[in-house]
């Protein structure tokens, strides 16, 4: 599950690129027209659930999906794994975890236990929520963690395109996010973030110009009735602004595995997940990107950018 604070977008003002001396658009540096819409549709939390698994798997056989990311301290990594491997092309990036949510399925990290203690909470498991979470973390333990998940990912055949965070927990302390930042760089691989029009200067600091800015960042909130889900995902589309955005969806079947695994959590639980599914599948949604001229675009391709 992912629940970005904020935005959940790296958002910066035109001057911010003319500063960094790159004047021409993320689309005209991809070969698209300047006042081209490219979306990446983006799955979320690849490897917490055979359920999410074959959802995502579909979706991105059927390119109803671009982009998906892998938690990797997740009991499915396997999974994924041969997936990757039997899909070399497939656009994965990693969805770095430094918390475990759902109330009887819990993970820890990748990283030996005694190098990280920080990320513990008593039960033995990562902290359950954000603010626990930033409020016990120390930056050298999520950067040892990170780093574990990036090589482990690696290790099994896993070619992350890109990077972002679970829950956004690497967002929400300075020093979280430098690492962030920092390990992105050091792996060469493009990343996403959350800063608003006002981020401090000492974070915008911490980005180069060869990092690639999102326009906008969208994707369905609690707030969002269920029988309104379809229309807001079509209304999205048809309000699309020229730029890069990423929509993030949340795929899985509302299966028995899935309603345990998120037992008392009807947020981004199995029938929000199924709910996702069904409408990014639908003729309907392809349509509307159709209609509305959306180019479909990948982080791989992103990632070609800042080599």
């Amino acid at each position: 599950m992912s629940r970005f604070r904020l935005a959940v977008a790296i958002s910066f003002l035109l001057s911010s690129f003319i500063a960094n001396g790159q004047t021409k658009t993320i689309a005209e540096r991809l070969g698209y027209p300047r006042d081209s819409k490219l979306l990446i549709i983006h799955a979320d939390d690849l490897a917490v659930a055979h359920s999410q698994d074959s959802a995502s798997f579909d979706a991105l056989d059927r390119n109803a999906v671009t982009s998906a990311s892998v938690m990797v301290p997740c009991p499915w990594l396997s999974e994924v794994a041969d997936y990757a491997k039997s899909h070399p092309d497939a656009d994965l990036g990693l969805h770095l975890t430094l918390s475990s949510e759902w109330k009887t399925y819990r993970w820890g990290p990748v990283a030996p236990k005694d190098t990280v203690p920080s990320l513990f909470e008593p039960s033995g498991y990562l902290w359950p929520e954000v603010q626990p979470a930033i409020q016990h973390i120390k930056a050298d333990d999520a950067e040892r963690e990170i780093r574990a998940q990036i090589e482990l990912a690696t290790a099994m055949g896993i070619r992350p395109t890109h990077l972002d965070s679970h829950m956004g927990v690497l967002f929400e302390r300075p020093d979280l996010f430098a690492v962030y930042v920092k390990v992105a760089h050091e792996y060469k691989l493009p990343f996403l973030a959350t800063l608003g029009d006002q981020a401090p200067p000492a974070l915008v600091a911490l980005l180069s110009k060869n990092d690639i800015v999102l326009d906008s960042v969208v994707m369905a909130y609690p707030s969002v009735p269920a029988d309104n889900w379809k229309n807001f995902y079509l209304d999205t589309i048809r309000n699309l602004k020229p730029g890069l955005t990423e929509m993030i969806v949340h795929l899985g079947h509302d299966d028995a595995e899935l309603r345990a695994v998120t037992v008392d959590h009807p947020d981004y639980g199995a029938a929000w997940r199924q709910r996702d599914y069904e409408v990014i599948t639908s003729p309907e949604f392809k349509k509307a990107l159709e209609d509305n001229h959306v180019v479909l675009i990948h982080w791989s391709e992103i990632r070609k950018l800042i080599q």
